[in-house]
């Protein structure tokens, strides 16, 4: 107990001087050396200038090590300059840390003690927005691609990673490459896409993308003057070595071969045949994929903390839910995700109960857009279709005492069966959206390419498959109980002792198991916004620590 409330002490004082960097201690009079010009120019300059999130994190960095300078080694400065060029790997713009006049000041400043300081305070400014960015992403997530997350708690898990990077970057400033590494997000997505994302980098460098033009349909067999173009844009796809052929003309086998998994990578269907789907995904500039690239990596960052080692991660613009176990998934299957005027909302949530033969009481979005005009041209639509009208006590109505013109404080509840758009199961979690994961009786729909088709939920392909991998890491019950509460025929509600954590994420672009990149239609046309974020500079070229025309910092 003693030593939790001691740790509680001591993050609760690295937080108010992280927060709170005016309540350092200001220099005195009369003072000369770097140390004295770096203690002095802490003190806040109240800029809005980009960087300016980093002066907290200056002030715990400068008041750790006494005011002293950290980069009075060349080595030391050699291995930031090469660390923050190596940051555009990672989707980020080096500039954005100042790297040309960093490098320059490195290569001109003199040896007074106010240069000795700035170059210090630039580089360690540098350092350690570079270490937040990748740490916790460089766009705001609130305002790129906010996530709902349970409970009105603060996001704990963002300021404690905060301060994990910034307690981390003092003592690794001999490796720089290392320190970053240590924050920016471990999992197999982000450092299987960062890979594919400098291997496009370089291929885009060295040669332009062909582009394929339009024309009738390719198939396998065909001879088409446009064949050599797909042959050259095919080759530049990665895991791809197409072999010389006979007639250039000519679409073979292999080449079919190449088309069908390009379509797989770019969530198409994998038939082999150039359409206009596949000729305009083969057609996208290597600029614009590279900035899908950047997008999502961002994503990453942002996401990394809150995947869950064990639980439930729907992607959304893949249209696929997954099962993880321990950091690996153990299960998947395709999915039906809101269509564009009704999106699938990103949360972070715990399952807590699943309902067997759930009825489906209509949502208020659906029951206003949906129900309410076929209602009005036909009442015996409820009939048809095993609708009851209830008020908001349970007592069932007479619909044809209701004004549907008007309708109010009314329910609409289908009962369990074939034509229950719930199916056999509903998989529930707290969230204000009204969403949840469910069977569907619309099997047909899960063989398109694009399933953004529901009004906001989630529907689950093998939903039974998904519910016994819930059951058996949410309860000591055995997963054969879900075979008996299904043939029981009666709406059950099952709680999970264990809740288990869900993720409904959205990201564009991912890495497959063999290492190759997957590109998905941003079905929300979000990532636009998240783009234009990343390529914003600073609003001041000027640190908030500029050093002035006569070398003092300010």
């Amino acid at each position: 107990m003693e030593k939790n409330r001691l740790f509680g002490f001591r993050y609760t004082l690295l937080l108010a001087i992280l927060l709170f960097p005016a309540l350092l201690p200001a220099a005195g009079a009369g003072q000369t050396g770097p140390k004295q010009y770096i203690e002095a120019a802490l003190v806040p300059a109240g800029t809005q200038d980009a960087m300016a999130r980093t002066a907290g994190a200056l002030a715990w960095f400068y008041a750790e090590r006494g005011h002293a300078p950290a980069w009075n080694r060349a080595e030391r400065l050699s291995g930031l300059l090469e660390a923050l060029e190596d940051l555009a790997r990672d989707g980020l713009d080096p500039e954005r840390y100042r790297l040309s006049e960093l490098r320059a000041r490195v290569a001109t400043a003199g040896d007074g003690a106010a240069e000795i300081a700035c170059t210090d305070l630039m580089a360690t400014e540098a350092y350690l927005a570079a270490l937040l960015d990748l740490a916790l992403g460089r766009v705001d997530p609130d305002q790129g691609e906010r996530i709902w997350l349970r409970g009105d708690e603060p996001d704990d898990e963002w300021e404690a990673e905060r301060l994990r990077a910034v307690m981390l970057a003092g003592g690794m400033l001999d490796d720089i490459e290392g320190a970053f590494d240590r924050v920016r997000p471990s999992t197999r997505q982000y450092r299987g896409l960062r890979a594919g994302y400098a291997r496009m980098i370089e291929r885009a460098r060295a040669q332009d993308w062909p582009r394929v033009p339009s024309g009738p349909l390719l198939r396998e067999g065909d001879l088409d003057p446009r064949v050599p173009l797909l042959r050259a844009r095919l080759q530049l796809a990665p895991h791809t070595d197409l072999p010389a052929s006979d007639n250039a003309n000519m679409m073979d086998a292999a080449l079919a071969a190449a088309v069908e998994a390009f379509q797989e990578r770019h969530g198409l269907a994998p038939d082999g045949i150039v359409g206009p789907d596949t000729l305009s995904a083969l057609n996208v500039p290597a600029v614009q994929r590279l900035e899908q690239l950047r997008v999502n990596l961002e994503r990453m960052r942002w996401l990394a903390r809150r995947r869950p080692e064990t639980g439930v991660v729907v992607d959304i613009a893949g249209a696929r839910v997954e099962y993880w176990r321990e950091g690996e998934v153990v299960w998947e299957a395709r999915a039906q995700v809101g269509r564009p005027s009704r999106p699938t909302p990103r949360l972070k949530s715990e399952v807590t109960h699943l309902t067997f033969h759930p009825p489906w009481t209509v949502p208020p979005t659906i029951l206003q857009k949906d129900m309410l005009p076929r209602i009005r041209h036909d009442v015996g639509y409820l009939d048809r279709n095993g609708m009851k009208v209830l008020d908001y006590s349970g007592a069932e109505l007479d619909p044809g005492e209701v004004d549907w013109d008007q309708p109010g404080g009314i329910l609409l509840r289908q009962a369990p069966g074939p034509g229950n758009p719930l199916g056999r199961i509903a998989i529930r979690f707290p969230n204000p959206f009204l969403v949840y994961l469910h069977d569907t009786p619309s099997k047909e729909t899960f063989e398109r390419p694009r399933r953004a088709v529901s009004s906001g939920c989630v529907r689950v392909e093998d939903p039974v498959e998904l519910a016994r991998l819930l059951i058996g890491d949410g309860s000591d019950t055995g997963a054969e109980h879900v075979a008996r509460l299904l043939d029981e025929g009666e709406t059950a509600n099952f709680y999970l002792t264990r809740p288990v954590p869900i993720l409904l994420g959205y990201w564009t672009a991912d890495v497959a198991g063999d290492g190759s990149l997957r590109f998905r239609p941003d079905i929300y046309g979000r990532d636009a916004r998240i783009a234009r974020a990343l390529a914003e500079r600073p609003r001041s070229a000027r640190s908030p620590l500029q050093c002035q025309d006569g070398g003092d910092p300010s």
